[in-house]
């Protein structure tokens, strides 16, 4: 944990667009963008519009999209990255077999993105416009989610963490095409870069001469944001399948074992294992108030059934769970005692924390922490329909029945790739 970090939350495309295309638009050396949807309608185009620009300016421009939130980018949009030099890569195509294959259930879900090594952006928020969802369709009222644009040390991490996935993905291209030196080469630029200085050395390599008059901070003036603070310690958090498989997860225990007071997530898909179960009822049987803002609008039927029997266990210990009325919710934020805090793209269910690549951003900056419950609290009072514990036991048994079902189903899936839930 490092202090010395600018915070910026960011609420919505709306909110989250318009900064990030600010930064693109400042860029004079790197623009890295990696998502796990990218929707090339809407008020999402402004971020294409804003990377195709700066890779026309002559700044390195790499975009990485998940395979399975992104199958395929239009073919326009294709030929546009092209012409003006985008690089890009789609994180493990799905193939023939689709998710048949467990190994395919790894996916690329952190939405991160660093300008310049200067200004990052860690959240949930896809490149979708706020109103469009894959699987509801056009939505009345736009979705709730968040990003934290960030500056300070962190920003590096972020860049490094980015840097290694690029190169591993350029070597995996070139094995593909038989060009085993090239692969090497990749490989060895994979390795953790450290130091940002010597990441631009490295650009600077391959980089053309920059038009654009953009300065390097990008970060714009924080005081006019509703939810910004200056010199906060944070840190960077990952999850992969490799040296950071359960960082993520242990934070939050962590900050749920040590809770006095109160406990307040919000999480879109909310599946907790085992352990974040037990932390959760226990904290709640200490006397800290633990609430719990979920979906109203359920994108997955399946999920929801999942998540039936553990909202059971949670309401009976006394945590309230509220689920999210206006909109579809897909925000994966949490406040512990107004001094611990996190924003980032994990969800609590098995997948992010079992298979997904994820980043969330934590901090302990008590500002930062009282302002994010404050504004949780009130989309609670004001949005949120409490889930009634009668209402939850008194559904007739085949609704209750089918909850187990896939609750199991859910579990034994995941027994498949060696995890246990």
């Amino acid at each position: 944990m490092r202090g010395g970090h600018q915070l910026l939350l960011l609420q919505g495309g709306a909110e989250f667009f318009p900064a990030l295309v600010e930064a693109m638009d400042a860029a004079r050396r790197v623009v890295h963008l990696e998502t796990y949807i990218f929707e090339f309608a809407g008020s999402a185009l402004s971020v294409a519009e804003a990377l195709e620009r700066a890779a026309q300016r002559g700044v390195v421009v790499r975009l990485v999209i998940d395979g399975v939130g992104t199958p395929t980018i239009p073919q326009a949009w294709r030929d546009r990255f092209d012409a003006a030099g985008v690089h890009w890569h789609i994180y493990a195509p799905l193939g023939r077999f689709g998710l048949l294959l467990p190994s395919r259930w790894r996916r690329l879900h952190r939405k991160l993105c660093v300008v310049d090594g200067t200004v990052g952006f860690c959240g949930g928020i896809n490149i979708i416009d706020d109103q469009d969802d894959v699987a509801l369709g056009k939505l009345d009222a736009p979705r709730l989610d968040f990003s934290l644009r960030v500056a300070g040390p962190l920003v590096h991490d972020m860049s490094d963490t980015m840097e290694q996935l690029w190169w591993r993905l350029q070597a995996a291209r070139s094995a593909r095409r038989r060009e085993f030196k090239a692969a090497w080469e990749a490989l060895r630029e994979s390795r953790p870069v450290g130091d940002f200085s010597r990441l631009l050395q490295k650009l600077d390599t391959v980089r053309t001469s920059v038009q654009g008059s953009g300065g390097d901070s990008a970060f714009g003036d924080s005081s006019a944001a509703p939810l910004g603070v200056d010199s906060a310690r944070a840190t960077l958090l990952l999850r992969d399948n490799v040296s950071h498989r359960h960082d993520i997860e242990r934070a939050y225990l962590k900050a749920i074992g040590a809770a006095r007071r109160e406990i307040m997530i919000a999480n879109a898909y909310f599946i907790p294992g085992r352990k974040l179960r037990r932390a959760l009822i226990l904290a709640a049987a200490r006397g800290v108030r633990v609430r719990l803002l979920s979906q109203g609008k359920y994108e997955n039927f399946f999920q929801y059934r999942a998540a039936r029997p553990v909202y059971q266990y949670l309401v009976n210990a006394g945590i309230e769970i509220h689920e999210y009325a206006p909109s579809a919710l897909h925000a994966k934020v949490a406040v512990v005692d107004e001094r611990w805090a996190t924003v980032g793209s994990t969800n609590l269910d098995p997948l992010s924390l079992l298979l997904a690549r994820e980043a969330n951003v934590m901090t302990t900056d008590r500002r930062f922490a009282e302002l994010l419950r404050s504004h949780l609290d009130g989309l609670v009072q004001t949005a949120g329909d409490m889930v009634d514990v009668q209402a939850l036991s008194g559904r007739h048994w085949t609704q209750r029945v089918l909850d187990r079902i896939a609750f199991g189903i859910m579990r034994a899936t995941l027994f498949v790739t060696g995890h246990r839930y």
